[in-house]
């Protein structure tokens, strides 16, 4: 038997690569010569970077950068023959600035910039990127400023490529981008499809999360025009879906190193290989903490429901919400809560993975007798 266990975190209660242990745990208790696969998966969100590196065996870097408002930071990214996994909100995170101490205006991408540096001069040349949870509304300029874009008034002085500054653009020069950094592949983890400018934009949508007042917001989406019309992108880049993904990171990728945009969920199971990995399989073992109708709606286990299509899939959850029965038309063939019992939240989250082990082998007891059932009445 061959059963591939590809999971996603469980929030709060275990990583992906945790959850593959426990899933493959339960499955060798009761058939201890199956074959048995561990795949973390993950989409553009939390766990981008930690499933992708321990898929692919990757090693962890640390790289001093500046966060969101300029202060001294530590961002982790993984580093091997060339290839480098980041996720943007190691360096500018939104939940690295408390809420009382957002200015929208004044932050910077810059720290991201100094990320790609890093990987750079560590030999990558190929970046998977998660863009999700930034406390930025840039237009990515601030990145783009770390690896040698000049942003200019209409005096020719440099401007820190903030929001605050962008208000004076006047040109853009960009003849000073670090050669390595033009000719490395970035994919990119994008999960909406919000161009950069607008009602359905960065800075209307994702901006007031980032602490920006109905002003701000007006603002900021005038800077973003104005570095959009400068550089000569309003009708193409900055109309693109994806534009406006964290704070207008998706248009600076895009627009200025060649970034591909793409479903995160689609680009983890493309860098590990699921499709391959499935073949030949009897059954794939999946999940995450909370199922419900949006599950299929561009997260993880959509991503793993294409690449293991024509195989059954037994998804695990800490809660079943409303919906969820939808899964069962997308080739799910299970759908298993791993609490057992009554238990508070707390006792859930903290004996996580000890339950996932144990729904999973009793999943396994239930295949199999229900495989020995078969064979009898043939």
């Amino acid at each position: 038997m061959k059963i591939v266990c590809a999971p996603d975190s469980f929030k709060e209660s275990m990583s992906a690569a945790e959850a593959a242990a426990a899933l493959a745990e339960g499955v060798r208790r009761v058939a201890p010569d199956a074959e048995c696969a561990e795949i973390p998966m993950a989409d553009g969100g939390e766990g981008f970077t930690e499933s992708l590196a321990d898929a692919l065996g990757l090693s962890a870097v640390e790289a001093p950068v500046l966060d969101a408002y300029g202060r001294p930071a530590l961002a982790r990214f993984a580093l091997a023959e060339g290839l480098a996994v980041m996720e943007c909100a190691q360096a500018i995170g939104l939940g690295m600035v408390p809420p009382e101490r957002r200015r929208i205006r004044e932050a910077s991408t810059f720290g991201v910039g100094q990320m790609i540096l890093a990987a750079l001069d560590g030999g990558a040349r190929e970046f998977l990127f998660g863009i999700g949870g930034s406390a930025t509304n840039d237009g990515g300029a601030g990145m783009l400023r770390a690896l040698g874009v000049r942003f200019l008034d209409a005096e020719g002085r440099e401007l820190d490529g903030s929001p605050a500054s962008l208000a004076r653009l006047d040109s853009i020069d960009a003849s000073g981008l670090d050669p390595r950094a033009a000719a490395a592949t970035f994919k990119i983890a994008c999960d909406v499809d919000n161009p950069l400018l607008g009602p359905r934009g960065s800075s209307a949508v994702y901006g007031p999360q980032k602490g920006a007042s109905p002003e701000d917001v007006a603002f900021l989406d005038g800077t973003l025009e104005r570095l959009a019309r400068t550089a000569g992108h309003l009708d193409s880049f900055a109309a693109a879906p994806g534009a406006g993904a964290a704070g207008g990171l998706g248009y600076a990728f895009s627009a200025f190193l060649g970034g591909e945009l793409q479903s995160g969920a689609d680009l983890v199971v493309e860098a590990v290989g699921l499709a391959e990995a499935v073949k030949g399989a009897d059954f794939v073992f999946t999940g995450e903490g909370a199922m419900d109708r949006q599950t299929l709606m561009g997260k993880t286990l959509s991503g793993v429901a294409r690449a293991a299509a024509g195989v059954p899939i037994v998804a695990f959850a800490g809660s079943l919400g409303e919906g969820v029965e939808e899964l069962y038309s997308h080739g799910f063939v299970g759908l298993v809560p791993i609490v057992a019992g009554v238990t508070t939240l707390e006792e859930a989250l903290a004996g996580g993975r000890e339950a996932l082990a144990d729904a999973a082998e009793r999943t396994v007891r239930l295949l199999l007798a229900g495989a020995a059932r078969s064979a009898d009445l043939l």
